[in-house]
This record gives structure tokens, sequence and C-alpha cells, in this order.
């Protein structure tokens, strides 16, 4: 994605959801190399609200990383989502909405980012309806410096149409593929933080 200047203000609950939507793409997108798993093994040992609904699956993403090496990590990564053939999991938005790929909600999506004047980066191999595109996009929306794009309003739009219409049901496709044990536990924060952010939106449309 290009044309995405990220705000660097002082941290707040908006730069908190900015994170994890960061962290999230950054797991869907590939497995986790030595650095992140370092991250976790020092840095991220508290819930992001302690009894709040993300505390458990956050402790189970957490308890995950802990549990998986590099190697593992890799090959659970290609057995899920690479593949010569057909891969077990397709994380994109097109998929779970029409059934196929690069089909017209990608085609959407597209002039949708348009719109907010987001490009695909060429040297990209993904498409923009790939999970972990989506939510860089989300995080772009939030702490991104322009106001007139970054703000709660376009949030609120891409979430409703791009994220809420498909993300839980990769997060159901993950969980029934016995090869996921990481992944699983990635699905599981994702769904919880989709559930999240879609009860916020709710509350601000009420």
């Amino acid at each position: 994605m290009t044309n995405t200047s990220i705000s660097t203000e002082p941290f707040s609950e908006e730069i908190a959801r900015a994170e994890l939507y960061g962290l999230l793409a950054r797991l869907w997108f590939a497995p986790p190399d030595e650095a992140l798993f370092k991250q976790f093994s020092v840095a991220v040992t508290q819930a992001p609200e302690a009894g709040g609904y993300l505390e458990a699956p956050w402790q189970a993403l957490v308890a995950g990383m802990r549990e998986t090496t590099v190697e593992s990590a890799s090959q659970e990564f290609a057995a899920l989502f690479q593949s010569v053939g057909k891969p077990e999991v397709f994380p994109y938005g097109s998929y779970f909405l029409a059934g196929f790929m690069n089909e017209k909600p990608l085609a959407q999506l597209r002039t949708d980012l348009a719109a907010l004047g987001l490009t695909r980066d060429d040297a990209q191999f993904e498409t923009e309806d790939h999970i972990a595109y989506v939510f860089e996009v989300m995080r772009y929306l939030i702490a991104g410096d322009d106001a007139g794009v970054s703000n709660l309003e376009q949030q609120r739009r891409f979430f409703r149409n791009h994220v809420q219409t498909w993300v839980e049901q990769l997060c159901d496709a993950v969980d029934e593929q016995p090869a996921a044990q990481l992944w699983r536990a990635v699905a599981g924060m994702t769904r919880a933080f989709v559930v999240v952010e879609a009860q916020a939106f709710d509350l601000l449309e009420a």
C-alpha cells in the first residue's frame, strides 16, 4: 500500500487499536521471524485490558507464540496458506464473499481504496483483499496523519464493507484445519478483535 504516512502522536487507545491491526496483519501475511518471537517472549505479557473480552484470546496468542519456533511456524503457515495446488485456507475477501478469487468484492475494494487515495504496491504479490492488506488499511485509517482520510467515519465504513463481511468466516476456516496450532490462536485473537470493533461501531451508529 502506498500513500500511508503514520502519525507518531503519544500513545492512546486509538494507537493501540492501530498497533493491534498492524500485528495481526503481520501474522496473517507471513510466519513470524525470530525478532517477532523475541518481542512476544519479553514484552507482551499483559492482556490489552484485564478482564476484558480480548484477555483470553490475547493470552492464547502469547502462549502460542512462546510455544512455537520459527521453523514450526513456517511449516504451519505453508501447510495452511501455501500450496502448489489449492491451499487449505484462502485469506482473501473475494473467496469468502463470492466463492472465487479476483471477483466483484475485489473490484469494489479497489474502487473504495482509490477513493481513499490508496494504491497497491506493485511489488506486492498479494491482492488487496488479502486479510493482511485489509488490516493494514484499517491501521492507516486509525493512525494516518491525513485527517480527511484517517478518521472514524472512514474506519466505520471500511470496516463494515471490507472486514466485518468475511473475516470471521476466515477464522472459522482456520479453526477447521487440523494443522492449525499457532494460527488457531491468531484466528481466535482476530475473531475477538473484530467482534470488539463491530460493537464499538454499533455504539457509534446508535
